[in-house]
């Protein structure tokens, strides 16, 4: 009963903004200390679809902005505050932007080509977080090296430890329920390579997905891939794996040089 008048107040009251608030504000982990690289890739494509939105957003990182969900619980990256409303993780801020402010990349297409473009997003979702997380967790020179420090750097000692056990039994009960946690690196490196070959051969010569202009795909694969060839890692395979799409390599180049060069903001 509770939760039904929460969602029907929160319906009502977001149906009436109009205008895109001045003080909207996006909440992620340290980037240079903290965040992981599924959840850098995550808050990257969110960041890109504002800005290919052109929707002005605070950009605040915080240590707790995993723990930041009403509910008390962890929350999937990036959170989204606009007004008194708290929205997490990108499929579900694209859906609150179209709903609310009628804001979307994806209107001109037609409905096939919406369809084919929300089955690929769920796709590219669901395999790069996969491997992200595999090679973050799992590997251990990577999980020793890396990933602990960076978890657990906002957490004094002995709490940083407890962080990093809640965190990797999370990830490890997730790989499980997707038949990943027993697969080998190279079985789950050569499903990112057959996803890469679909998405050079979707992209071809063109500067977006679908054309001139971007969709909320091109900012999902951008935030995806772009994290992946920047996040200095000591097992680079998944970087490896997709540096040998020229295009693809290309697509990256002119999304960041466009929203976020200082020639392109």
């Amino acid at each position: 009963m509770a939760s039904t008048i929460e969602n029907f107040y929160q319906k009502t009251a977001t149906a009436a903004m109009k205008d895109w608030p001045r003080d909207a504000v996006l909440y992620q982990p340290y980037e240079e200390e903290q965040i992981l690289l599924a959840e850098n890739a995550s808050c990257l494509a969110v960041r890109t679809y504002l800005k290919m939105l052109n929707l002005p957003v605070a950009l605040e990182q915080r240590a707790n902005a995993e723990f930041m969900s009403p509910g008390g619980k962890r929350t999937k990256l990036p959170v989204l505050r606009v007004e008194n409303f708290i929205y997490a993780e990108f499929d579900h801020i694209v859906t609150f932007l179209e709903k609310n402010f009628n804001k979307s990349l994806s209107a001109p297409l037609t409905p096939e080509e919406k369809d084919q473009m929300r089955s690929t997003n769920c796709l590219v979702e669901h395999l790069f977080t996969t491997a992200e997380q595999y090679v973050s967790w799992i590997d251990p020179e990577v999980r020793n090296t890396v990933t602990k420090k960076r978890n657990g750097c906002v957490f004094p000692f002995p709490l940083n430890h407890v962080q990093n056990w809640r965190k990797e039994s999370a990830v490890r009960r997730q790989l499980r329920m997707a038949d990943y946690l027993h697969e080998g690196i190279d079985t789950i490196m050569g499903e990112v390579d057959h996803l890469c070959q679909d998405l050079s051969s979707r992209l071809g010569d063109k500067r977006y997905f679908f054309g001139d202009s971007p969709t909320e795909l091109d900012a999902l694969v951008f935030g995806h891939l772009y994290s992946i060839f920047t996040m200095k890692l000591p097992n680079n395979v998944l970087a490896l794996t997709i540096h040998k799409y020229s295009n693809l390599n290309q697509f990256c180049k002119n999304i960041d040089e466009t929203y976020f060069s200082v020639k392109g903001k």
